[in-house]
Parts: structure tokens; C-alpha cells; sequence
């Protein structure tokens, strides 16, 4: 068990791996706690941890395919069971791990009959093979095969272009997400003022890295977006240096509802996010799984609509009509609700 502490004004922050198992080489679990927090302040990490574990953690995968004289990638080779096109798929999915960057060569080249597999890509030494049993192809003659591969490390999603290729080399969409999917919950205990809040962070990896090794990087890349901030005081003194030069709109919650209130149907409603209500969790968390993450998408349901959601009470309902008259003047009808 891992576990690490920050000191706090009033109280120690723990965060601690409570499962971890390995499902097969290219499935890696692990589920992580952080508490105690304050009220609000799960919600806030779980979902930013979340984005940034799902876009900003690096992969390494190929991106591209060169065979000689096929004329497209639909095409069909004698003495080989799968299409060119099943080939790149296969490859598609082949998980790698590397820590260097820019366009690495690697290739193929085997002679039939035989089954391919991960095992018989020849790769640089920086590049390792998670799953050397991975299917590539079969050859059921004895035909020669040669591929030239290419790798990459980057991240996120590229789409292959649509060009046609000229020299026999075919662009495979690039799937650089090592982290396969990411759930947070919320555990709230506690009265009043005195309620806290316990997050739940379970990660998927394709096992090139271990969910710890993905939280450790997703917490360094978030720490990262946010050090502009920290030199918020110089930005300041240069904009008041220049103010007579310009002056910077201010936006505040309390702007953006008085443009609420003035005009329903403007695009305020699409910037207030149903987590500055302070809605309870469980309400929340209904919400959210029902597709309702803003002002807008809340009043485009009615509360007839709202009673169809999965374990909603009523008095999940009174607790919403009640934040919203207070904080936003706004009613939220029985049935059909039309702006």
C-alpha cells in the first residue's frame, strides 16, 4: 500500500492505492481514495483528473505501414489469410512503451507459412513490446513479408489522412492513450458544516504503464496547465501599468446572472455548471450520469422529466426547485418546459 500525506491549513491529505491487479498484459487496474476533503472539492479533482488521464497522458503506438507493390489498402495478398486492411488494424492495436520522442522506424519481415505475431516486429532498443502474442497476420503459403513500420510517442487521437498512397506506405490512425478509461466517486460523510468528502479514482491502463505511474503523470501535467497562474501578480501590474491604454472585461458569477435573469434563452445558461450549485453529491452524480452538466441542460427537462432518472427521489426534486428559486429566481415547471 502506498501512501503519501500533504499538510494542510487544518487538516492532512491522504491518498492510498486500496486495489491493484493486473487482468492480463494489456489490462491494468488500479483504484486509488484521497480524503478527507472539503465539501465540493472531490467533484473539482475527480473531474479533472479524469480529462487530463484520458487527453494529456503520452503513448507510443504506430503510425504508419509501408508495404511494397500493393496498390491499396483494401487490397488482398496471395498465401496471406487477412486483407492489407486487417493487417493495419492489427497493428493499430499493438501496445508499445517508449520514452523517446519523434518518428522511430521498426519492421517486419518473415517468411511463410507462419502466424505473426508482436514477437516478430524488429524494433529499436528504446521501444518494448507489451504483448508479444498479439495477432498481426497469418501466412498460409510460404510468401515472403515485409513491412516497414514507423512509431511514434504523442498523445491523444490522430486520424489517418485520407490520401491516397503513392509509394505503398498507409497511415494507421494513431491511438496514443495508454489509459483506457477512468471512473471517480464520491463518498460524503458528516453534518453541517463539518461534512467531508472521500474521492474514488479507479484507472484502466493497456499496460504500458501501471494506473499509478498514469496518476503520478496526469498529476504532473495538471500541476503544469496551471504554473501560468502563478505569476498572476506581474500580469496584473503590467495590465495596470497599460490601463489607459485598454480595459480587460471582468467575468464573475454574479455578471452572469444578472444576464441570465435579463435573457433566458442567452448563452449564460450554457457557462453555469450544476456543480456551482452546491447540489448534494447524490443529486449530482444522478445529474451528471443523465447527460445534465449545465443550468441549460437542467431547465430543458421538466420535473416530471427529472422523476424518470435512475434512483431520483422527490426529494432530490425540492432540493433542486429550491436551489434554483434561491440562487437563480428560476422555476423549474411539472411537465413540459418551454423556453
Amino acid at each position: 500500500m502506498v501512501r503519501e500525506e500533504i499538510a494542510g491549513s487544518n487538516r492532512t491529505l491522504q491518498w492510498k492505492c486500496v486495489e491493484s491487479r493486473i487482468d492480463s498484459k494489456r489490462l491494468y487496474y488500479g483504484r486509488f481514495i484521497l480524503s478527507p476533503l472539503k465539501k465540493g472539492q472531490a467533484d473539482t479533482i475527480g473531474i479533472a483528473m479524469r480529462r487530463v488521464l484520458l487527453g494529456e497522458i503520452e503513448g507510443t503506438c504506430i503510425t504508419s505501414a509501408k508495404l511494397e507493390k500493393v496498390p491499396h489498402e483494401y487490397s488482398t495478398i496471395v498465401g496471406i489469410e487477412e486483407s492489407v486492411h486487417e493487417i493495419l488494424m492489427n497493428l493499430k492495436e499493438i501496445v508499445l512503451r517508449s520514452n523517446l520522442y519523434g518518428v522511430q522506424d521498426a519492421s517486419i519481415c518473415v517468411k511463410g507459412p507462419k502466424c505473426i505475431t508482436a514477437q516478430d516486429i524488429i524494433s529499436p532498443p528504446s521501444v518494448e513490446i507489451i504483448d508479444t502474442t498479439q495477432h498481426i497476420a497469418n501466412l498460409t503459403e510460404p510468401v515472403d513479408l515485409c513491412i516497414g513500420l514507423q512509431i511514434k510517442r504523442d498523445r491523444g487521437y490522430r486520424i489517418k489522412s485520407t490520401t491516397n498512397s503513392q509509394d505503398g506506405s498507409y497511415p494507421i490512425d494513431a491511438v496514443s492513450m495508454p489509459v483506457r478509461n477512468v471512473n471517480h466517486s464520491i463518498y460524503s460523510y458528516g453534518n453541517g458544516n463539518e461534512k467531508q468528502e472521500i474521492l474514488f479514482l479507479e484507472i484502466w491502463t493497456n499496460g504500458s504503464l501501471t494506473p499509478k505511474e498514469a496518476l503520478h503523470e496526469a498529476s504532473r501535467n495538471l500541476i503544469d496547465l496551471f504554473i501560468p497562474f502563478l505569476h498572476a501578480e506581474e500580469e496584473n501590474f503590467h495590465l495596470q501599468e497599460n490601463k489607459n491604454k485598454f480595459t480587460l472585461p471582468l467575468f464573475t458569477f454574479h455578471n452572469e446572472l444578472s444576464n441570465l435573469k435579463k435573457n433566458k434563452k442567452g448563452t449564460a445558461l450554457k457557462y453555469i455548471f450544476i456543480d456551482q450549485s452546491e447540489l448534494p453529491s447524490r443529486t449530482y452524480n444522478c445529474l451528471k450520469r443523465s447527460n445534465i452538466h449545465t443550468l441549460l441542460d437542467l431547465l430543458s427537462n421538466s420535473q416530471e422529466d427529472l422523476m424518470r432518472i435512475s434512483y431520483f427521489r422527490t426529494e432530490d426534486i425540492n432540493q433542486i426547485l429550491s436551489i434554483l428559486q434561491k440562487r437563480f429566481t428560476i422555476d423549474l415547471p411539472k411537465n413540459k418546459f418551454l423556453f
